[in-house]
């Protein structure tokens, strides 16, 4: 596998219930702060069992895919606060990456 992406992963298993962290920022904290699409590219990949949904764009909003849906009420399901535009409010539920 790919180094990157397991890395990516490692943090992706961190992500607290009830809290999302963007693309771009687990690139940030990964060392490499323009790596985002990168990201997007390992989550496509990513092993079921690690908590996917709580990946979003950093404007708060759900990545246009087959199970944005799923994502949205996987979100639901934990409480995150959502916009009236349907973007997670990212003040309220981003949870910081070290």
């Amino acid at each position: 596998m790919n180094p990157f992406f397991e890395q990516v992963y490692s943090v992706v298993e961190s992500i607290p219930y009830g809290k999302v962290v963007s693309y771009g920022r687990i690139a940030k904290a990964l060392g490499r702060p323009m790596a985002a699409r990168e990201v997007g590219w390992a989550m496509r990949c990513c092993p079921e069992h690690l908590p996917w949904h709580r990946v979003v764009m950093a404007d708060g909003s759900i990545a246009a895919s087959a199970y944005a849906d799923k994502r949205k009420a996987l979100l639901t399901d934990e409480s995150v606060d959502f916009l009236p535009d349907g973007r997670v409010n990212m003040a309220s539920c981003e949870w910081s990456v070290n």
